[in-house]
């Protein structure tokens, strides 16, 4: 287990305040706020007000939170190059939801997955109408092979949710898509939540959740706690290092969130609005799912992280004291994804 704390983060700001396309998803046939779920157990095992889930497993007809991104930049991608045949590569859920996109725009989709990806998670890929290339290599690898057939004909266009030097407008789109669940939570709520807990793999929806709580203008309340597989720490290691590191992956049960190199769109508002990040085991995510699981809520391993972090903070004294959480503070786990049978 690793952690890191920024105790200088609730004072930054953005400057700049977030685009809302709350409006553009409410066009989509399905959309609805998905729900924030009360959980008074895990709030009397953590010895605060209220945990709240915020339940994606539901999300636009898909098991998961990633068709708000997908589905705001597909729709901007044709509607500068009508016609355009979509490329991505995905660990699983952003692949399916840019081929689910691409049927419901009129075109087609060609997702690249890392070796390493479960039958079950491919298949259900290709049943939204996708062509499947495997590659022999982790996630990072099957973003370059992405990123390089889109390259060779003018007719693809790629749908990538990181960012690198030369390739942010697309990211910035699928961040941009990542806001309306914020803005849900707030309206939810009523008030903004005293901490957030994000589970980051590339860290675009860390990026958006940071960009929304730390916008020009916002009342600097709410913490933000980010999690990830200690199998793939890029996020720690390079809050540690106070600059972007790569790392090598292994094998993990969160899938969802086992990518080596962060956006770097993401890396600079990860730097300075996170007040705090840990990693946590394949066993540790493992439990939680089991534990959301009996407390009424579906959460896959990526999306049951947020739980296992915050378990993992709340027994890091230094951890827990840096994050100066009020008394009845209230708490809101991201579960990014459903439970499935593979998972």
């Amino acid at each position: 287990m690793r952690t890191y704390s920024n105790p200088a983060a609730r004072s930054w700001s953005t400057g700049v305040t977030t685009t809302s396309v709350r409006d553009f998803h409410r066009t989509l046939p399905g959309y609805a706020p998905t729900p924030l779920v009360d959980l008074p157990q895990a709030a009397e095992e953590l010895g605060v007000g209220r945990v709240l889930v915020k339940d994606e497993s539901a999300r636009l007809g898909m098991p998961a939170f990633k068709m708000l991104g997908a589905s705001w930049a597909c729709h901007q991608v044709i509607e500068r190059h009508p016609g355009a045949a979509l490329v991505t590569a995905t660990d699983g859920n952003h692949g399916r939801a840019v081929a689910r996109m691409a049927t419901h725009l009129g075109t087609s989709a060609t997702v690249f997955i890392p070796g390493g990806m479960r039958a079950q998670a491919a298949e259900r890929i290709e049943s939204e109408g996708a062509r499947l290339v495997r590659v022999d290599g982790p996630y990072d690898d099957a973003v370059r092979a992405a990123a390089e057939h889109a390259a060779a004909d003018a007719s693809r266009e790629l749908v990538q949710d990181t960012a690198w030097e030369g390739y942010e407008q697309v990211p910035t789109w699928i961040v941009e898509g990542y806001e309306t669940l914020s803005e849900e939570i707030d309206e939810q709520l009523g008030v903004p939540p005293d901490l957030v807990v994000i589970p980051s793999g590339v860290g675009s929806l860390a990026q958006a959740v940071v960009a929304h709580y730390r916008q020009s203008g916002s009342s600097g309340r709410t913490r933000l706690l980010v999690v990830e597989p200690d199998t793939a720490d890029c996020t720690v290691a390079s809050l540690t290092a106070g600059e972007p590191v790569s790392v090598s992956t292994g094998e993990s049960i969160m899938a969802g969130l086992n990518c080596g190199t962060l956006s770097s769109l993401a890396w600079p508002l990860l730097r300075d609005g996170v007040d705090a990040a840990a990693t946590v085991t394949d066993d540790r995510a493992r439990q939680a799912s089991d534990d959301l699981l009996a407390q009424g809520v579906s959460s896959g391993p990526s999306g049951a992280a947020t739980y296992a972090g915050v378990r993992t903070a709340r027994h890091d004294v230094d951890l827990w004291r840096h994050l100066e959480l009020p008394d009845g503070a209230t708490i809101v786990l991201l579960s990014t994804e459903g439970r499935q049978d593979d998972a």
